[in-house]
C-alpha cells in the first residue's frame, strides 16, 4: 500500500472555508500585493516598534522614497541584490518593501553573524549594496574590501523614531550601554538621508512577474557552507495567498494587530508577519529584542493584540515569567508556532494562560515556508504538524523514494508552487534535494495519518542510533519536559564504545534540586531501556540561534 500523492481534498473536512487550490493570478507580484493594500488601509497603522507607528499611507511614503534612492541615485538596476542587516525596527519594512518596488533582490542577513558568516554571504550572493544597523558596521568593515558591495546605507536604531526619543534611544544605545562598537565605513550613507533625497515621482516601477526572483534567503549555516534558496515573487504570492485561505474566516480586515518577535529576516516572521498581515490591513507590533523577557511582557501588555507567532523556545520563555499572566490575552485568536517542535508542556502552559492553543505550523525557508498547518477547530494540542496547505502535495518516502505506508516513518517531501527554484548557483546542492517528481526533500522525519495529519519524529541528520535502534529527540525532550523541575532539555548523542551511541540529555533546570538520578528515573517510567538518556548533563542556558532554535550541533 503506498501513500496518495493528493492530500488536498481532506483540507476541507478540518477548515471548509480553505480552497483546494489557490489562485496564482490573484496578484502579479508581492509588490502588487502591498501596493493594493497601501491604497486601501492608508490611514491604518502598519508597523509599530519602540513607541512609533507609521500608517500604511506613511509606509507607502517612505518606501517609494527609498525605491527612487535605490534606483536613481546609487543606480541600483532590477535583479541587483540588497542586503539588508538589522534587527526588527521601522526602518527594516520600509527597506525591505522600497527595494521590491525598485525590483531589487533582498538578501536577508542576520545581524549577529560573524566576519567570516557575513563576507560569505554577502559574496555568494553578489550584494553590492547594503543597510545595516550601525551596531553591525564594524563587523563589516572588517570584509567589505573582500566584497562587491559599494553602498553601504547604515542607520541607528531610533532613526525612525519620534523626536527627542530617537535622540534618547540612540545617545543610550551608542554611549550609555555602548552597545555600537567604533567603526569606519567611509561613503556610507544615512539611512534617513537615503530617505530624504529619494522622490516618489521620480520613481520607474519595473515590470515585476511571478518568475522573477525576490529574495535570497540563506540557510543551512548552522550544518556548514549557507546556501541562498532562491525565492520568487511566485512562490511568495503562493505561500502568502495559501497561509491567508486558511485564517481568512478568523481575520477582520483592519483590525487585526500581530505580536512579531521573531527577527524579519527569518523567512517565517517575514511572510507570516510581515507579508500575510500587511495584505489585511493588520498592524504589525514589532519586538527588537523578544531576549528581554521583561521589556517584551511590559510591551506586550500595551495591546490588546489578536496574533502572535513564535517559537517553542520563546512560548516557554513567556510562559516561565512571573508577570506574563497579567497580560490582556482577551482579544488573541492565534497563536502560531513554527521554526522547531512545540513541546506539549509548552503549548499546555501556554493555553492555560493566554486561553489560546498554539496552532503547530511547518515548513522550511526552501518552501516560503508553509507547507503545513493544524485545522483551528482542534481543541487541543496533538504533536501533529496538520495538513498540507492548498496546492501542497506531502508524500512519506524511504531512502529508495519509494512511498512508504501510513504510519511508517520516513523523509517528508513536498510539492507546491511555494518550492524555491532552487539554491542561487549551487546545481548540485539543488539536485540533491529536489526528486525528478517535483518534490522537494525536507529532510525531516515523520509519517502520516490517514486522514492526512503529519507528525514529525526528528531532523534526519538528529536522529541516534543505538545499538542499531533510531533514537528520536524530539521524543526523549518531550518526556524530559513533562519533569515540573526542567526548564529547558535538548537531547543528542554521545559516542559510547558498546552502543555506537547512547542518548545525551542536556538540562536547564528550573528547580536547582534536581539530580542525574531523577532525570534518569523519570526517563526509566516513560521510555524504553535504549531511549533512557546514560549521560546527563545541566547547564545555566543552551546554545541557541538567534532566532531562538536550540543548537543540537554545538552540544554534540
Amino acid at each position: 500500500m503506498s501513500t496518495p500523492k493528493i492530500h488536498r481534498p481532506w483540507l476541507n473536512a478540518y477548515e471548509p472555508h480553505v480552497p483546494h487550490e489557490i489562485d496564482l493570478n490573484a496578484y502579479k507580484s508581492i509588490v502588487d500585493a502591498f501596493e493594493q493594500a497601501f491604497k486601501k488601509f492608508e490611514k491604518n497603522p502598519s508597523f509599530h516598534n519602540m513607541g512609533r507607528t507609521i500608517s500604511y499611507g506613511e509606509l507607502d511614503e517612505y518606501s517609494a522614497k527609498f525605491a527612487d534612492y535605490l534606483q536613481n541615485v546609487i543606480g541600483l538596476k532590477k535583479g541587483d541584490r540588497l542586503a539588508v542587516m538589522m534587527p526588527n525596527i521601522l526602518q527594516y519594512p520600509i527597506a525591505i518593501f522600497g527595494a521590491l518596488r525598485a525590483g531589487v533582490i533582498i538578501v536577508n542577513i542576520n545581524p549577529l553573524y560573524t566576519p567570516r558568516e557575513l563576507e560569505h554571504q554577502l559574496n555568494d550572493s553578489g550584494a553590492t549594496a547594503i543597510v545595516i544597523f550601525e551596531n553591525a558596521c564594524s563587523t563589516l568593515e572588517k570584509v567589505i574590501n573582500n566584497t562587491k558591495v559599494k553602498t553601504v546605507i547604515t542607520t541607528q536604531i531610533g532613526d525612525m523614531l519620534s523626536f527627542p526619543k530617537s535622540i534618547l534611544v540612540n545617545t543610550v544605545i551608542k554611549h550609555v550601554k555602548k552597545m555600537v562598537p567604533p567603526w569606519s565605513l567611509p561613503n556610507s550613507v544615512a539611512f534617513l538621508t537615503a530617505l530624504h533625497s529619494g522622490q516618489r515621482d521620480r520613481l520607474k516601477s519595473p515590470v515585476l512577474n511571478h518568475d522573477d526572483t525576490a529574495f535570497f534567503q540563506y540557510t543551512g549555516g548552522t550544518t556548514g557552507v549557507s546556501k541562498g534558496a532562491e525565492l520568487t515573487h511566485g512562490n511568495m504570492i503562493a505561500n502568502l495567498l495559501q497561509a491567508r485561505s486558511w485564517i481568512q474566516s478568523h481575520l477582520v480586515e483592519g483590525k487585526e494587530i500581530i505580536i512579531t518577535p521573531l527577527p524579519l529576516y527569518h523567512i517565517f516572521s517575514m511572510t507570516a508577519n510581515c507579508l500575510v498581515y500587511s495584505t489585511v490591513g493588520a498592524l504589525n507590533v514589532l519586538i527588537t529584542n523578544p531576549r528581554d523577557a521583561k521589556g517584551f511582557v511590559k510591551e506586550l501588555k500595551k495591546w490588546r493584540f489578536t496574533a502572535m507567532t513564535g517559537l517553542n523556545t520563546l512560548f516557554n520563555m513567556l510562559n516561565n515569567h512571573p508577570d506574563f499572566h497579567t497580560v490582556d490575552f482577551s482579544s488573541l485568536k492565534l497563536t502560531l508556532g513554527g521554526g522547531m517542535a512545540v513541546q506539549k508542556t509548552v503549548a499546555d502552559a501556554w493555553k492555560k494562560i493566554t486561553g489560546c492553543m498554539i496552532i503547530e505550523a511547518y515548513g522550511l525557508t526552501e518552501t516560503s515556508p508553509a507547507a503545513c498547518i493544524n485545522p483551528f477547530n482542534i481543541k487541543d494540542y496533538t504533536g501533529y504538524i496538520g495538513v498540507p496547505l492548498s496546492s501542497t502535495d506531502v508524500v512519506i518516502r524511504d531512502d529508495n523514494n519509494n512511498d512508504v505506508k501510513f504510519g511508517d516513518v520516513g523523509e517528508i517531501c513536498i510539492k507546491g508552487p511555494q518550492v524555491m527554484r532552487g539554491y542561487f548557483n549551487k546545481p548540485e546542492e539543488t539536485e540533491k534535494v529536489m526528486t525528478t517528481d517535483g518534490f522537494f526533500k525536507s529532510g525531516d522525519l515523520g509519517f502520516m495519518t490517514p486522514e492526512g495529519f503529519i507528525k514529525i519524529v526528528d531532523r534526519k541528520k538528529d536522529m541516534i542510533l543505538v545499538s542499531g535502534f533510531n533514537v528520536y529527540p524530539n521524543e526523549i525532550e518531550d518526556v524530559v519536559m513533562r519533569n515540573p523541575k526542567v526548564l529547558e532539555c535538548a537531547a543528542v548523542a554521545a559516542p559510547d564504545q558498546h552502543s555506537g551511541e547512547v542518548v545525551k540529555i542536556v538540562i536547564v533546570k528550573k528547580d536547582q534540586s534536581l539530580t542525574e538520578a531523577e532525570v534518569i528515573d523519570f526517563c526509566r517510567k516513560e521510555l524504553t531501556g535504549y531511549k533512557v538518556p546514560k549521560k546527563v548533563e545541566f547547564r545555566k542556558e543552551l546554545p541557541k540561534s538567534n532566532v531562538g532554535k536550540v543548537l543540537r550541533k554545538d552540544l554534540r
